[in-house]
């Protein structure tokens, strides 16, 4: 899911309820997946078996592998092992040696340490090689470019991507001080952002943890939040966050507003939010009641700099759970974290509201229910993005940065429609109509 959302131009959010280690190898998923110069590349040495290889294949999904002296980067370069050096090798010779099977040095296509990323690209397009080592002056391995990244920067022109062309990733850890083991993890991984859960952000807990970070790891962005006033968002911005989180109880599979009286209507606290962030430059993340097309562009248009889609992308392929038929329709569990399943079952969802396992009361905030099949995210989200243009064309904005202008300046109004305009703004008049944005009935 997070490589499918940065392939597309966004960011995937990876969660807590797991281990540390566990998450923070799935962060180094993501940094591999795509890649410019592979400054880590997996290097085999000489000795080392074709097992070996094979073994590595299945656990990296790869199977192209220079082999240096040392079997380390910085070694000395004498050949590369691919999956077409073994293709046709018995099970039986697997236990020779890969230097029997590999393509040596002299067969190889090289580049010397300062090349540019664009003339090492044109190399592997004219090479037609699946590798390209890169090597210094003294023949040592520096770093490696292969042509899958190649076509996946092709294939994919709006991926989201940090200066080492990696795809942007981030992680989710809790205010309590256990999770800063969480943090060192992922931050060793190469997290891009880390998100700070919780759902109440005004706390000591969050800004303890906000100023440790940004004592310890100074380049890594902070998302602080949720937050729904100015008077929040305050505490959060001078302890030193880089972005804010904005909802409460807004949410699809959230009832924190009908169960504590707690809350405020979504599209107010972006505005408030947002109007008070934007004098320290801090964006505004709109988290929650984000169910259509046209939400999204209410919430750019309220100030907003992105959104964060939970249900809306809940029914995706990508998305994790299995999928299962109910009356003809396919359907995709989805849960609140706040729900009492998801507390009993992941010990991060219980902290994340003040909630402990000896507990013998819990107070659900949230609810589990089923979300509709939307397909894969590489068709759905290209069509929210043909949304949100067509919405900014029929305003007359040009970008989102004047679509925000527009409605600071006020030239961009919003007026209270009445229930007879809500229902002539919809469907009306037919009998029956398909569904066919698969949009879930409120």
């Amino acid at each position: 899911m997070a490589i499918a959302m940065a392939l597309c131009g966004g960011i995937g959010i990876l969660h807590h309820n797991c281990t540390p280690e566990f998450q923070a190898n799935e962060v180094r998923k993501v940094k591999k997946y795509e890649q410019g110069f592979i400054l880590d590349p997996v290097i085999m040495s000489p000795d080392q078996l074709v097992h070996d290889v094979v073994k590595a294949k299945k656990h990296h999904g790869f199977s192209g592998y220079p082999v240096t002296v040392n079997g380390k980067i910085e070694g000395k370069l004498v050949g590369l092992i691919t999956q077409r050096d073994i293709d046709f090798l018995p099970q039986d010779k697997w236990n020779i040696p890969v230097k029997e099977a590999m393509t040596k040095l002299e067969d190889l296509i090289c580049a010397h340490d300062g090349i540019t990323l664009n003339e090492a690209n044109k190399i592997l397009q004219q090479s037609k090689k699946g590798k390209l080592p890169i090597i210094n002056d003294q023949g040592e391995l520096v770093s490696l470019m292969s042509r899958t990244d190649l076509k996946k920067n092709k294939d994919y022109p709006l991926a989201s991507k940090d200066e080492k062309k990696q795809l942007l990733v981030g992680g989710a850890i809790s205010t309590h001080d256990e999770d800063r083991y969480r943090l060192d993890l992922l931050c060793q991984a190469g997290v891009d952002v880390i998100v700070l859960d919780s759902s109440q952000g005004n706390s000591i807990y969050q800004i303890n943890m906000i100023r440790h970070i940004k004592q310890k790891y100074p380049d890594v962005q902070i998302i602080g939040g949720n937050v729904v006033t100015a008077a929040q968002a305050k505490n959060l911005i001078d302890a030193g966050v880089d972005s804010l989180r904005v909802g409460m109880g807004s949410g699809s599979i959230c009832i924190t507003q009908e169960v504590m009286a707690v809350g405020r209507p979504q599209g107010t606290a972006v505005y408030k939010v947002a109007e008070y962030a934007r004098r320290f430059g801090i964006p505004v993340i709109a988290d929650g009641g984000i169910a259509t097309v046209g939400h999204i562009l209410k919430a750019l248009s309220l100030g907003a700099s992105t959104v964060m889609m939970g249900s809306l992308l809940a029914g995706t392929s990508e998305a994790p759970g299995e999928y299962f038929f109910t009356d003809g329709v396919r359907l995709k569990k989805y849960r609140g974290m706040g729900s009492l399943d998801a507390m009993e079952k992941h010990k991060g969802s219980a902290l994340r509201y003040f909630t402990s396992e000896s507990d013998s009361i819990k107070v659900a905030q949230g609810v589990s229910g089923s979300i509709m099949d939307k397909g894969s995210i590489h068709k759905f989200v290209p069509y929210l993005i043909a949304g949100i243009q067509h919405g900014c064309q029929d305003i007359g904005a040009k970008s989102l940065s004047v679509l925000r202008s527009m409605m600071y300046s006020g030239e961009l109004k919003f007026e209270k429609r009445s229930q007879s305009s809500q229902v002539e703004g919809g469907v009306n008049g037919l009998h029956s109509t398909p569904n066919e944005l698969g949009l879930q009935k409120r």
